[in-house]
């Protein structure tokens, strides 16, 4: 939402109120005005509430629809100041009933059309947002119980995925911190019911999925829970203590004298829309747990992880996130002045936050580069304080990475390693030396060498050799030199020594294709006797010295080495027509980059013809002709998936196999790191691979296949089952 402008004030006319004003001024004020209540202010959240609410009440007869317009914006957008805009609400009922009605129409069609377009994270908070309106008198109890009794029955449906009744299912719950002490004062026994039906669902819904999106594998110290399971037991602990919740803002208790006096509204009613092939619901989520209150023995206690204050908090802190994450400034700054921040260990919860979204499976809700400067941030507003907390949490996950997720480590390496790269690379490396006397491919030690080498990315290698202790020079990163075999003058009895020396001079004076490939010619190839009049056949020795003398000339930066793929693009096609000239280029590329792993990707695709055809025809040829391009590249995708899937099902075979033939323990550090990439791109693709599923049941993931590997299809197939 825009803010107001500050212009055209400055006419060299004093600063007088205007008589009139254009009506989009007043409708930016009115916008201004809205979204930044609730802002740090000198007059108290009350004061400034009813202050607004008059303004509103004036300006409701000629622009009603607009702030009606705004305020179920905010409601949607703006869920971190939730009981804000209900109590604004609820005061703007108090003083005109029928706008009140009008509101509540507006946010249950809004809430339709969010269902109906399948946004279901902002259907929640408008859901919050009803249901927290009963506690500023403006929708009666009764109605809100209805509603909740409609999404509790669609756990009755029958032929309906599963994560559309957990859906239903969390809106109801996560709507109790705010609202269910109210609720169970009015309608007690039809919320016992409601309680009961949960707790039965509960009971009997599938969690196989849960191995899949866990980023531990073990549930010491804290354990990983599913999302409701973990709710339902805040919501359990809630209930037993009274519905007495001691977090939530609630301005409104302020206005108590003035909203009891409100009539109030019935919600008309809501019918959950039927289950469709276009639905997608949310995928269901694992808890992160990293802190609890031993972590910080001196500051605030840290709510347990069953409180409903926990929820509350962390819920707060991802929404703050998902309305800021744009712009990290003002991100860190809403996170660090949350409400109530002298009563909680607030540095401990944000941190704890920002690593749950950073390593949430699938996927991160926002680019994985956003998190890195937000903490960051965090780290230059609070620098006496919150890089302690990150310190003691990143050493906490390299304590824990034994057990932890392959893909969240990639994820932790990334971060770790750009974060450093902002604070000189300091880091006490002495603290992790336990990680030399394990094997090197286990994770730690794994970590450490792959922080490195992100590092030297980020800086060069010098730098890096220099900030480590000598003591880790095992794990450090190789030099990132091209190896050039036929520089040496040792190697002048190699094959094709003599041709490199020419290759070497013409490309330095600027060759054309034509005499690369006459030089070329006098090339022998050992995989052949007499090789062909033209010379243009696979020859590995033709490859191996034009790409080693190529690449050591281009090795001065990435643009002289993509310039000189592109240059010598057509050359590369020639050299390899074939299926084995093209993998013998990987293999050459590979040996003269292999200690930089950087420049593993710059070399071309030697298939991709650069030139764009232009489509000419009639439209409807171009159609057709489009029609049936994307049609074969579907087709090869699925194939490619195929081949992948049946690669890792081979591979994890003959370990299997192996291990169990020779007596020995299937869960070696390579049997995880490649169960676990095999997890990876069914989570990473799912969208793609969910086209695939009676495909890859029917010919590969069969019933006869080990459990060990079946297993991570099941837990695929059960993520939005």
């Amino acid at each position: 939402m825009s803010r107001r402008r500050h212009s055209d004030e400055s006419d060299g006319q004093p600063h007088k109120r205007r008589r009139t004003s254009e009506p989009s001024e007043i409708e930016e004020r009115l916008e201004s005005l809205i979204c930044r209540v609730g802002e740090k202010s000198t007059s108290s959240l009350e004061s400034n509430l009813e202050g607004l609410a008059g303004v509103l009440e004036a300006d409701l007869p000629n622009y009603k629809s607009k702030i009606l317009r705004i305020l179920c914006t905010v409601a949607r957008l703006l869920p971190e100041k939730l009981t804000v805009y209900t109590t604004l609400v609820g005061l703007l009922n108090a003083r005109n009933y029928n706008f009140g009605g009008e509101f509540v129409e507006a946010m249950i069609r809004q809430l339709k059309e969010c269902l109906k377009v399948n946004m279901y994270n902002e259907a929640v908070y408008l859901v919050r947002f009803l249901s927290d309106l009963v506690n500023c008198h403006v929708i009666a109890a009764p109605s809100m119980v209805a509603m909740f009794e409609n999404f509790v029955s669609v756990t009755q449906e029958e032929d309906v995925p599963q994560v559309r009744c957990d859906w239903y299912m969390f809106a109801f719950l996560s709507s109790l911190p705010w609202v269910g002490k109210e609720l169970y004062e009015k309608k007690d026994a039809e919320m016992d019911r409601l309680l009961s039906q949960t707790e039965s669902y509960l009971k009997r819904r599938q969690k196989i999925h849960v191995p899949m999106l866990q980023v531990w594998t073990a549930d010491k110290p804290h354990p990983q829970e599913e999302y409701l399971d973990c709710l339902w037991s805040q919501i359990q602990k809630l209930k037993k203590d009274r519905w007495q919740e001691r977090h939530i803002l609630r301005p409104y208790l302020a206005f108590d004298s003035i909203l009891c006096e409100a009539l109030q509204h019935n919600l008309p009613p809501f019918t959950p829309p039927p289950h469709t092939e276009d639905s997608v619901y949310p995928m269901p989520r694992v808890i992160f747990r990293m802190f609890d209150y031993t972590d910080d023995p001196e500051g605030p206690v840290m709510p347990g992880s069953h409180s409903v204050e926990r929820f509350v908090i962390e819920e707060n802190l991802h929404c703050i996130i998902k309305s800021h994450w744009k712009e990290r400034k003002t991100c860190a700054a809403q996170l660090l002045s949350y409400p109530g921040n002298n009563k909680i260990p607030l540095n401990y919860h944000i941190v704890e936050v920002i690593f749950a979204e950073l390593f949430q499976l699938p996927s991160p809700p926002h680019i994985e580069v956003m998190y890195t400067t937000l903490l960051i941030e965090l780290c230059k507003l609070q620098p006496g304080s919150l890089p302690q907390v990150l310190a003691q949490a990143t050493e906490m996950l390299y304590m824990r990475l034994d057990t932890m997720n392959t893909t969240c480590i990639d994820r932790f390496i990334n971060w770790f390693s750009h974060h450093l790269s902002n604070f000189q690379f300091r880091w006490s490396w002495e603290d992790w030396s336990d990680c030399l006397t394990q094997d090197l491919e286990k994770p730690k030690p794994k970590f450490v060498r792959e922080v490195l080498e992100k590092c030297m990315r980020l800086s060069y290698h010098q730098r890096i050799i220099d900030i480590v202790p000598a003591s880790f020079s095992v794990l450090s990163p190789a030099n990132p030199v091209c190896i050039y075999k036929y520089g040496d003058e040792s190697n002048r009895s190699l094959p094709g020594y003599t041709v490199a020396l020419c290759l070497t001079i013409a490309i330095k004076n600027k060759a054309s294709n034509d005499e690369i490939f006459s030089i070329l010619k006098d090339v022998p190839n050992p995989n052949q006797d007499d090789d062909d009049d033209e010379g243009f056949t696979f020859n590995p020795l033709k490859i191996e010295v034009f790409v080693q003398t190529l690449l050591h000339l281009a090795a001065k930066s990435f643009s002289h080495s993509f310039s000189a793929l592109a240059k010598f693009h057509e050359v590369f096609k020639t050299l390899a027509e074939s299926d084995e000239g093209k993998l013998h280029v990987l293999r050459v590329v590979y040996e003269v980059w292999k200690n930089h792993p950087q420049r593993d990707s710059d070399d071309d695709d030697d298939d991709d013809d650069r030139s764009s055809d232009r489509e000419d025809g009639p439209l409807e040829e171009q159609i057709e002709r489009l029609q049936e391009k994307v049609e074969s590249a579907q087709s090869e995708q699925k194939n490619l998936f195929l081949v992948i899937f049946q690669r890792f099902i081979m591979l994890l075979t003959e370990h299997l196999v192996r291990c169990e033939t020779g007596g020995i323990d299937v869960f070696t550090p390579w049997y995880k790191s490649c169960i676990e990439r095999l997890q990876q791109i069914f989570l990473q693709h799912h969208q793609i691979i969910q086209q695939y599923m009676v495909t890859l049941e029917n010919l590969l993931f069969t019933a006869e296949l080990d459990h060990h590997i079946l297993a991570v299809f099941q837990q695929f197939c059960a993520l939005q089952a």
